[in-house]
């Protein structure tokens, strides 16, 4: 009872608007691995071969303008608040994704799923932000739980939308779904945290840069590559893998994506709630990561699996690296009130244009070791780099968040104002 009564305390309209905008930010994301084999056939790409490496090409396209979209939606987001960018970014995405259904060839796709990289990149971050600086610390973390999970439903309607309707159709139902929303942002207000602050150095990404920031920042980024390496080529590339693995039965991305995300939406659930019961979001975070990583030497490695095993195996990664709330609560927290947007923006951008590393990494590896083998390797990569790099950053778990960055020659007498007495 408790337990419920803290949740609809933090259920605010702030979090709602917040949720239901991650929910189509996801949508669209995930739409294109979904439908990419049907909608590169009724654009003229019908061999296997270019199925596979011009779907690598547009997903790099679109995770590139996730990068690009990023660093300007960051820089905005402390400049110009947190709401101008939920604005700007959902109204950019939305019709990215209505002229995404009349692309006519891979080029103009490439060209529609980058810009639609660009308006997503700024949904995420500033809604977090939002979230984080309105809520008591004590309570923020269930408050960006509820926006992650509303989010990770996105992914299982898209693969839903994306496996049941038409491709032109499930792209015009996500480019509708964000122009929708675009109402309910009016009734949102301001962080107060951010309008307060008068600071010269406000959307100054270059404080990232200096004080030893820019380490943490990166390791930051590298804690969620797993996350999207999972989505990117476990899910997205499943009949890919497990073709070489001689699974018994058909294996689609479509399914492999729909229990996979249903997972992920459940693990993000789960790793909220269990990094509030520990007080911690390191801790949480690395049980996480070392159960994704034993889940992925199994789903690469064991002989003799069935579609419906694959599927388990999906839907039991999708939880465990369902820790996405508490890592884009986490990199937030780490930083001040003067860069936190450009922070929370750019880190979740720069997670998801990884992916467009790994599935590059992916595409070379496999043409000199078997497909599963490339994908066992990259995946390594990605989980053991992020377990160093959350042995060297904070927990901020109690951390206020109303302090500001400052110069170098000050930068620890700020940090050791931020931490609790």
């Amino acid at each position: 009872m408790k337990f419920l009564r803290e949740l609809r305390s933090v259920l605010n309209l702030t979090v709602l608007v917040a949720g239901l905008g991650y929910f189509v930010d996801l949508f669209d994301i995930t739409l294109f691995g979904v439908v990419r084999a049907a909608s590169l056939r009724d654009i003229g790409i019908t061999s296997p071969e270019e199925v596979l490496s011009k779907g690598i090409l547009i997903y790099n396209c679109q995770m590139v303008g996730m990068m690009v979209g990023g660093l300007l939606w960051g820089v905005l987001a402390d400049k110009r608040g947190r709401l101008s960018v939920m604005f700007g970014s959902i109204l950019l995405y939305s019709f990215a994704n209505l002229a995404n259904a009349f692309a006519w060839d891979v080029t103009s796709y490439a060209v529609f799923r980058f810009l639609g990289g660009v308006g997503l990149a700024g949904e995420l971050g500033a809604a977090i932000t939002l979230v984080a600086e309105s809520l008591p610390k004590e309570k923020r973390g269930l408050g960006t739980t509820i926006v992650a999970t509303l989010g990770m439903l996105g992914i299982v309607a898209a693969a839903f939308v994306g496996q049941h309707l038409h491709w032109k159709t499930a792209y015009f139902t996500g480019g509708i779904m964000g122009l929708a929303l675009l109402f309910a942002r009016f009734k949102v207000s301001e962080s107060e945290l951010f309008s307060k602050k008068t600071d010269p150095s406000r959307a100054n990404p270059f404080l990232l840069l200096q004080g030893g920031r820019f380490l943490k920042y990166l390791c930051c980024i590298l804690i969620g590559v797993p996350i999207y390496f999972t989505t990117g080529i476990l899910f997205t590339f499943a009949p890919e893998l497990t073709a070489g693995l001689n699974v018994q039965g058909t294996v689609t991305a479509g399914n492999a994506i729909l229990y996979g995300s249903i997972g992920l939406t459940i693990g993000d659930l789960l790793a909220g709630l269990f990094s509030q019961w520990l007080k911690s979001r390191k801790r949480a975070v690395a049980l996480n990561l070392v159960g994704g990583f034993l889940l992925m030497l199994v789903y690469g490695l064991v002989p003799g699996l069935t579609s419906t095993t694959v599927y388990i195996l999906s839907f039991l990664i999708g939880i465990m690296v369902g820790y996405w709330a508490v890592l884009v609560t986490m990199a937030a927290e780490q930083f001040g009130t003067n860069i936190r947007g450009t922070v929370a923006t750019t880190v979740p951008n720069f997670v998801r244009g990884s992916a467009a590393i790994a599935a590059s990494g992916f595409a070379v590896l496999k043409g000199y070791i078997s497909v599963p083998i490339a994908a066992i390797t990259v995946g390594s990569i990605c989980f053991g780099l992020a377990l160093l790099a959350l042995t060297r950053i904070e927990e901020t778990f109690h951390r206020d968040l109303d302090f500001e960055e400052t110069a170098p020659d000050a930068a620890t007498e700020a940090s050791a104002r931020s931490q609790p007495s």
